[in-house]
């Protein structure tokens, strides 16, 4: 791996961070992400929603 090149964007973002805006952006999605993530591990998923083991093609 290029580790200078990662250095100099991580310099690059220390002096020119991105807008708050968008820092807001993402903490958002990425919150929603883990409330899904929780309901699903906590109530479950309804069955419309989960997927069924596709059964292999009988061959006759």
């Amino acid at each position: 791996m290029n580790y200078l090149h990662w250095l100099l964007r991580a310099k690059r973002w220390a002096t020119h961070p991105p807008p708050m805006s968008r820092v807001i952006l993402v903490v958002s999605i990425i919150a929603i992400c883990v409330a899904i993530f929780a309901i699903e591990r906590t109530i479950g998923l309804p069955d419309w929603v989960s997927a069924e083991r596709a059964r292999p093609p009988v061959i006759r």
